[in-house]
């Protein structure tokens, strides 16, 4: 019986209803596909009559926008990226209304984005309005206003007068060089920084028309006027082939590659050097050297394509902008004189020091300055001077060639060359003949007491510097091999007893290796135009090596503060340059000169010995607009950081370390922008 009730079931009028109305849907549904194809815009709606009759019968009606086009893409968000629109036919109300206008062209202007890469394309050009105004915030007080005064904070800081464009604040302190109570030793070339409370609380201007440098090594041969708006040098030193103007072409210097004494060229002149002496081969045994008197650093620059890194220094005198022509070539170089006090560079840095017509009297105070030029050079070094007295036969001439002989031997520095206008000699390797002198002998050895690169406001010693007798300094291996293995003076850094030095120097060398590498890849380093960089807190050197691990085309000054131990010695060992500093003070360098700060862990030691807002504006200073600055320090100072950056105008974003968001430590990258008063 229960097949037939099935049947019966199957003949049921509610089955038979349900299976009609699902017909009728599907074949609404494809009647409504055929009627809404692409040619038929017109949309069809099913409708009733408001009568709620249950014979009611349905209609259909044409949509009221009905021959209508709209523009979607008013509403749709500009970042939303949509497929190509599918052509249709243009009614006539559309044809009569003019197309909306295309949108203004999207400039770069290398703002950090949301993964911290900086945008290579920053236009110079386009400048931002600042005024030359300082702004301050309303007092941050604790409920105690009676007992500590208000404290106030800067909400952005205003222009300096355009008459401090090149600025720089220990070299230019007009009223400390007026009580200086002698100038004839070349006292008013070193530094006398402003008295706390006066120093630096503006931004540094650059000079009109300033323009995005122009790239290595591009720059080796041209850079542009505007940035360094000054033709004294054009005027003194034309003849010579230093330096020189297009008449055609105003808009910019050039560098022919010549000096005062290679008027023919730095690299005929460096041939001449290496084939006076053999042992001068440059990018292996020679890797660091000094050009005292520089120029416009050509004699370095052109070293630099033989591997070898050279410190070009001069003072800010009668040619001051020799050095910041240097800089704006892209050369390494310093403001430094040769003075009354010792230069801020380790003991047996240099390989080779070289002076061409360095307008210097070494023989001056029994050779005082010599003796400076001996403490500095590495032992087995080499000192060429390119000067007058050593080719000219005039009396004074010849007289100013045996005073210099007999200092010379007094260093038990050996005269290995004499040719043309080029005398070289070279450093001894050990003390022995120093010890082999008859007593009384003037220049003697400095005390054991004495301790060479204690370079930091220290005069200089009318004494030899003692050369270790272990031999550290003098026994690096050639380059590229020294870039990596420790140095023997690493044994001589300040350290607690228990720290083994050769892991902690492998160490830090493998940290940066991979901190570069994964700014290469995530933040595409290898697009950014990196040329002058400083590294604020050097350690050992190694995010220096690094950068020259990862083959980045740049150079890096290693700046190593006085507040942590002296491993200035280590990093020149290294075949790297390096200087001492206190950061509460300003840097002698001009501004706008580096394109990339690199500060870890600075802040947070440096905050104890001055305020970090001290150290934020002559960061800016010696920043190029458009440079960045990383700032890897601990995550309590980064908020006051964070604050005085965008005082300054500059776009900053705070990034995770590659140890995470719970990591104590943080990445700051800023940019700096092109303003104007």
């Amino acid at each position: 019986m229960k097949p037939l009730a099935n049947a019966d079931l199957l003949k049921s009028p509610t089955l038979i209803k349900i299976s009609a109305l699902l017909l009728l849907t599907v074949a609404s549904f494809y009647l409504g596909k055929h009627w809404s194809n692409d040619s038929y815009h017109q949309l069809l709606f099913f409708s009733s009559s408001s009568s709620s009759s249950a014979t009611s019968i349905p209609k259909i009606s044409i949509s009221p926008n009905s021959n209508k086009t709209f523009n979607l893409s008013a509403i749709i968000p500009s970042n939303h990226t949509t497929p190509p629109p599918i052509p249709i036919p243009i009614s006539s109300v559309a044809t009569e209304s003019n197309p909306p206008p295309p949108p203004p062209p999207i400039k770069s202007f290398g703002v950090v984005d949301e993964n911290g890469a900086m945008s290579d394309d920053f236009e110079v050009g386009e400048v931002e309005d600042w005024g030359n105004q300082t702004e301050i915030a309303e007092s941050e007080t604790d409920g105690e206003t009676d007992k500590k005064p208000a404290r106030f904070r800067i909400k952005k800081f205003g222009m300096c007068p355009e008459s401090m464009r090149e600025y720089i604040p220990c070299l230019d302190n007009t009223d400390a060089i007026k009580k200086l109570e002698s100038t004839e030793r070349g006292e008013k070339f070193e530094r006398h920084c402003p008295e706390k409370g006066n120093g630096l609380n503006c931004l540094v201007p650059p000079p009109k028309g300033y323009r995005q440098p122009i790239p290595w090594p591009r720059s080796r041969d041209e850079v542009w006027f505007s940035n360094v708006p000054h033709t004294r040098l054009v005027e003194d030193k034309g003849g010579q082939n230093w330096i020189s103007r297009d008449t055609k072409d105003k808009s910019k210097f050039k560098f022919p590659g010549g000096g005062t004494q290679f008027i023919h060229g730095a690299d005929q002149y460096l041939d001449q050097i290496s084939k006076m002496v053999s042992d001068i081969t440059f990018g292996k045994h020679i890797r660091v050297a000094m050009d005292v008197g520089c120029g416009v650093a050509s004699f370095g620059a052109y070293l630099l394509s033989r591997d070898v890194l050279t410190m070009s220094v001069a003072p800010k005198d009668v040619h001051e902008n020799q050095i910041q022509f240097a800089l704006e070539r892209g050369v390494p170089a310093m403001a430094a004189a040769f003075a009354t006090r010792r230069l801020l560079y380790p003991s047996q840095a240099f390989d080779l020091i070289h002076c061409s017509r360095c307008r210097i009297n070494w023989t001056r105070d029994d050779g005082i300055l010599l003796l400076e030029i001996n403490r500095m050079l590495r032992a087995g070094g080499y000192f060429a001077w390119a000067a007058q007295p050593v080719y000219k036969h005039e009396a004074a001439l010849e007289e100013q060639w045996t005073e210099m002989l007999n200092l010379t031997n007094s260093l038990c520095w050996n005269l290995v060359k004499k040719e043309g206008y080029i005398a070289i000699w070279q450093k001894p390797l050990n003390n022995t003949c120093y010890l082999s002198r008859e007593a009384g002998t003037k220049q003697p050895l400095c005390d054991e007491s004495d301790d060479p690169d204690n370079v930091w406001y220290t005069n200089l010693k009318p004494c030899i510097s003692r050369i270790p007798e272990n031999g550290y300094g003098g026994n690096v291996t050639s380059w590229p091999a020294r870039l990596h293995t420790p140095p023997d003076r690493l044994q001589t850094i300040t350290f607690d007893s228990y720290i083994a030095r050769k892991e902690l120097f492998k160490a830090e060398s493998t940290f940066w290796n991979e901190i570069i590498g994964s700014y290469i890849r995530a933040m595409k380093w290898k697009k950014m135009k990196l040329r002058n960089v400083m590294d604020m807190k050097a350690g050992f050197g190694g995010f220096a090596a690094a950068l020259n691990d990862h083959k980045l085309d740049c150079w890096v000054l290693n700046v190593v503060p006085i507040s942590g131990p002296n491993t200035l010695p280590v990093i020149y060992d290294r075949g790297l340059l390096g200087v001492m500093h206190d950061w509460c003070e300003p840097f002698d360098t001009y501004p706008r000169t580096y394109d990339f700060l690199h500060a870890s862990g600075l802040f947070s030691i440096e905050r104890k010995r001055c305020e970090m807002s001290t150290i934020l504006l002559e960061m800016d200073r010696i920043l190029r607009p458009g440079g960045r600055a990383y700032i890897r320090d601990s995550i309590d100072v980064m908020d006051e950081i964070q604050e005085i950056t965008k005082a300054m105008g500059w776009h900053t974003s705070l990034r995770d370390t590659s140890e995470g968001p719970h990591a104590s430590y943080r990445i700051l990258t800023c940019e700096k922008r092109l303003l104007k008063a």
